[in-house]
């Protein structure tokens, strides 16, 4: 009994302590300066007027009261506030982007952007939202580099729709990545809506506060949907430092008396709080600052005999002379003392022994138990996800050599450091890879995936089995799973060098790739995809062939990573019917259409690198020109007018290779045929990959050509080609999500 009265006496400490730290957030102004601006209170840091009230230009209120009522807006800008929050936060409405169209065509085209340079788009309150029925939506903007996500929304009829459901099927919703400082919302439509816009005239896209937009289907029929805003929230630091540089400097540290100092996470700088049993304004002194909750007012915590007495941050209850107890409504309040021939030490001393012996022994069942749950929630995971079959398949596979290894959790959490964030190496909307250091010194690659299909376990196996098998130079090898866990994780080898895209694409990189460099990384790659389908058994499609999963060893040697998308090819099927899945600017249009995934779908991807690597520029880009935006696109009408030159990445370009230059664009042209059948294979893509690093040079190509007659040179092969006059499809969407550039491993 005494026991239970214990417990019940923490739980509601507990629940004391926890009302105490969780003080209302008061919203004050500095002493003398305007409060409010119409309904917005503009607590400091946050100020209007002159220049005292507020704590850098960067956290002035302009408030314009020409407006009924009075309206907010950040510094001298004319972006609304709707709410100011000293937990690091502020409310914007903000307009949604629209495309719509007609029978005549496009009508009508927005598209909203925002940018301010204190404040960062909070990942954790926001969602990217998209509906429509023909729609391709984007956020892309400004992070420590450029970063682009979207997701995509298609339905043909409204009954197929379901009110408050986003998942794809005339809505869609992505997370945005951290600390994004702009963004601009983008849309796109396949088929211009000319097969909805009978109910479906308009695309539309917004970023919203999570849990502001439920998905309603009369959304999508008309066009004053438009002209809604929706609240966005932005989150706010003081500075540029770390809690811990900030108070290296008190002379400029903004947090003031019983406070504590936050590092937030979502880009530079810091936050203050009040101290557990004090509220106010952090950032101010005195009266308006933290100042100690009377928790004998506010809480009543002590029984009617007992007084309380208020101390900063807590209280005490005494008992009235005369009696002794607790003092607290919790606890077994004061009681009249008793008889002094009563024992009462050694009572005490025997009930203080036996709690602490009930506390410790509880304690040690508690943890009996609970490693015992867990060892049969691991045993669980293991079974669940074929660790027994897959077991048997490896041991029976032993006597031909190494195979992959069956990693416990234990192993992968010290490879990690219990998955410490210095340890990523790349995330993306489906999971995140860490570098593990295992205990014989090895680095590696762990991918921890974020969901799991369990009706797949078999493909599952089916997968780590063959690809544990190949052993191909310029494919990264998997060295085992972890079965323990819901997902299964999995290990590649370490490859030091990263991805191709950051060595084409990313600033940082000074020095560009050479065209020997990047046409020896294409034979590399070409011939990994050659064996995957070809030689490995059986048949592997990749299915995501693209920069970011082509890695760089030391060597400046390929690597092809990601098998994530991977699927197996059955004996007896050339093709395979799948849920379209692939990566925008990659995707293979006649894939798109069929669902009938084949090897050629890789080819397609793998044709997109080529003219990656041919031009220097990236695959997507809104910042190009509207013809220009899609580079497969762009890159075929430059070569059927003959104008090749033009597109080449001019770093690389010059006398001694242009004939490969030449050779390898008519390769990749072939390769992004819109028929699959027109396309070569891989293997005959990397066969006149090997033969045009081994070309010699002609003796016209030894000398220095004026760059009339390069032109005329390159002009003359362009025409000599021929091409398919089709249209195609602008972009292939990723059926998931996708997020650029930080996916590695397979991190998506």
């Amino acid at each position: 009994m005494g026991f239970g009265c214990m417990l019940k006496e923490l739980a509601l400490l507990a629940v004391t302590l926890t009302l105490i730290a969780t003080p209302p957030v008061a919203g004050q102004a500095k002493a003398g300066c305007q409060s409010s601006c119409g309904n917005i209170s503009i607590p400091y840091p946050f100020g209007t007027g002159s220049a005292d009230c507020y704590i850098s230009d960067s956290f002035f209120i302009r408030c314009d009261t020409t407006s009924n009522p009075p309206k907010a807006f950040i510094t001298t800008t004319v972006t609304e506030v709707e709410h100011i929050s000293l937990d690091g936060y502020l409310r914007l409405p903000r307009r949604v982007a629209h495309d719509c169209y007609n029978s005549s065509g496009r009508n009508s085209y927005s598209r909203p952007w925002l940018g301010l340079a204190k404040f960062t788009i909070s990942n954790t309150r926001n969602k990217f939202t998209a509906i429509g029925c023909d729609t391709y939506a984007y956020v892309q903007g400004v992070r420590t580099d450029r970063y682009s996500t979207g997701c995509l929304t298609f339905c043909d009829a409204a009954a197929n729709m379901r009110n408050g459901s986003c998942s794809g099927i005339g809505c869609c919703q992505t997370a945005i990545p951290n600390r994004v400082g702009s963004y601009s919302l983008l849309l796109s439509s396949n088929n211009n809506h000319s097969n909805v816009y009978g109910f479906n005239p308009c695309s539309y896209a917004f970023i919203v506060e999570d849990g502001a937009y439920n998905f309603s289907v009369p959304d999508l029929y008309g066009y004053n949907f438009r002209d809604k805003r929706f609240p966005v929230i932005l989150d706010w630091t003081i500075g540029n430092q770390t809690c811990r540089q900030a108070q290296m400097d008190p002379q400029n540290y903004a947090c003031k008396q019983n406070t504590t100092c936050i590092d937030p996470g979502n880009g530079p700088g810091y936050l203050c709080k009040c101290l557990a049993g004090f509220q106010g304004n952090p950032y101010l002194s005195n009266a308006n600052g933290c100042q100690d909750i009377d928790e004998c007012e506010t809480l009543k915590p002590c029984t009617g005999t007992a007084t309380c007495h208020n101390a900063p941050g807590s209280y005490t209850c005494s008992c009235p002379q005369g009696f002794e107890g607790d003092g607290r409504k919790s606890g077994t309040g004061c009681v009249n003392p008793p008889s002094q021939s009563f024992p009462i030490l050694a009572v005490a001393l025997g009930i203080g022994v036996s709690l602490l012996s009930s506390v410790l022994c509880s304690s040690w069942v508690y943890l009996g138990l609970k490693r015992r749950k867990l060892g049969k929630l691991k045993q669980q995971n293991f079974q669940q996800n074929g660790g027994i079959l897959l077991r048997e398949q490896f041991s029976k596979r032993e006597e031909y050599g190494e195979t992959a290894k069956i990693f416990t959790l234990e192993e992968l959490k010290k490879a990690t450091n219990n998955y410490h964030e210095s340890r990523i190496l790349g995330r993306g909307g489906q999971g995140t890879v860490y570098k593990g250091i295992l205990s014989d010194g090895r680095s590696v690659a762990i991918k921890k995936s974020i969901i799991g299909d369990q009706s797949q376990v078999q493909q599952f196996i089916n997968e780590v089995i063959v690809l544990s098998q190949i052993n191909h130079r310029n494919v990264v090898k998997l060295l085992g799973c972890c079965l323990e866990t819901r997902v299964p994780l999995l290990v590649y080898e370490y490859v030091r060098n990263g991805t191709l895209f950051h060595h084409l694409h990313n600033a940082a990189h000074a020095s560009a790739l050479s065209w020997e460099a990047r046409l020896k990384i294409a034979t590399q790659a070409a011939e990994a995809l050659s064996y995957l389908h070809s030689s490995a058994s059986p048949p592997v499609i990749h299915r995501d062939v693209k920069l970011t999963n082509i890695l760089l060893d030391d060597n400046y040697d390929a690597k092809v990573s990601d098998f994530g998308a991977s699927r197996l090819v059955p004996s007896n099927k050339q093709q395979i019917t799948t849920l379209v899945q692939g990566t925008l600017g990659y995707l293979d249009p006649e894939y798109f259409h069929t669902s009938q995934l084949t090897e050629k779908s890789d080819v397609y991807s793998f044709g997109v690198v080529l003219i990656e690597l041919l031009t220097g520029l990236e695959v997507i880009s809104f910042e190009r020109p509207e013809p220009e935006r899609n580079l497969c696109l762009y890159f075929v009408s430059v070569m059927k007018e003959g104008r090749l030159a033009e597109i080449l990445d001019g770093r690389m370009l010059n006398d001694n290779n242009i004939e490969q230059l030449v050779e390898v664009a008519a390769i990749a042209r072939r390769c992004v045929k819109l028929k699959g059948e027109e396309r070569p294979t891989m293997k005959e893509v990397a066969c006149e990959l090997q033969g045009s690093r081994a070309m010699e040079k002609h003796l016209w190509g030894k000398g220095n050509l004026h760059e009339e007659e390069t032109k005329h040179l390159l002009d003359a092969y362009d025409s000599g080609i021929d091409y398919d006059d089709s249209t195609t499809m602008s972009m292939g969407p990723d059926s998931m999500k996708n997020q650029v550039p930080l996916e590695i491993y397979g991190a998506r």
